[in-house]
């Protein structure tokens, strides 16, 4: 049975418990992924989120409108049996971290910068062990390979369904720091969000906004912010 069919055709939810886990029923059917591999979920909190979108299907299932359903099938297809990779993939954006480099001016861009990133590298530095180096312009700095080694420790220590939602969280903001403030809980995801939006907030500020960037941003804002809300509901 394909789960993405393009019809609903069941009446009924149902969170069951399962070997590992949890999963949802469908009329009694068990969710499986597009590989047909078991939807087995970490969590009940999960699971019931993962419920939750397929109750709310009307006619056409739209996967765009199940953003819980598709992260935990990337955990289950993709993530998983690839782990190793995609933890060193994230990791190494701790080598060229959005917040280790830094404009040349205007002075009021520097200082801002300096103001909103200035204490999450203190917090690595100090909490994670994990001092960068700061540059200006967009020449590479090279950053010590310790502190890159203990970032990548944190990001192995995650399991397949908080790495794929950490994905989402270093990917759209270009901050492997950012993504471990905001699942440590030393920022909250908004604040996050604003934080790495600094230099593109500085540029509407100067020219306006275009509607188009606007809508992507939007959009990226709404998947940074459902990231975050899947690594809470992980355990």
């Amino acid at each position: 049975m394909s789960v993405w069919s393009a019809r609903r055709f069941w009446k009924t939810e149902t969170v069951v418990p399962a070997e590992g886990g949890f999963t949802v029923q469908l009329d009694a059917r068990p969710v499986r992924t597009p590989l047909k591999a078991p939807l087995i979920l970490p969590t009940l909190a999960l699971a019931e989120a993962v419920a939750a979108e397929w109750q709310a299907q009307a006619a056409k299932v739209d996967p765009e409108a199940m953003p819980f359903t598709r992260t935990a099938n990337s955990a289950i297809d993709k993530v998983a049996p690839q782990f190793g990779a995609v933890a060193a993939m994230l990791a190494a954006y701790g080598e060229s971290d959005l917040l280790c480099y830094r404009a040349e001016d205007p002075v009021e861009l520097v200082e801002r910068q300096a103001a909103a990133w200035d204490p999450l590298l203190l917090w690595a530095a100090e909490e994670l062990d994990a001092p960068l180096a700061v540059t200006s312009g967009v020449m590479p700095v090279d950053q010590d390979p310790d502190s890159i080694a203990r970032l990548a420790d944190l990001v192995e220590a995650m399991s397949p369904f908080q790495l794929s939602a950490f994905h989402d969280l270093v990917a759209i903001s270009g901050s492997l720091v950012l993504a471990l403030a905001v699942t440590r809980k030393r920022l909250d995801a908004e604040a996050a969000w604003i934080l790495s939006r600094i230099d593109e907030d500085w540029e509407i500020a100067l020219w306006g906004e275009d509607e188009e960037a606007a809508d992507v941003a939007a959009r990226k804002r709404s998947a940074f912010l459902q990231a975050d809300r899947f690594y809470g509901l992980c355990g």
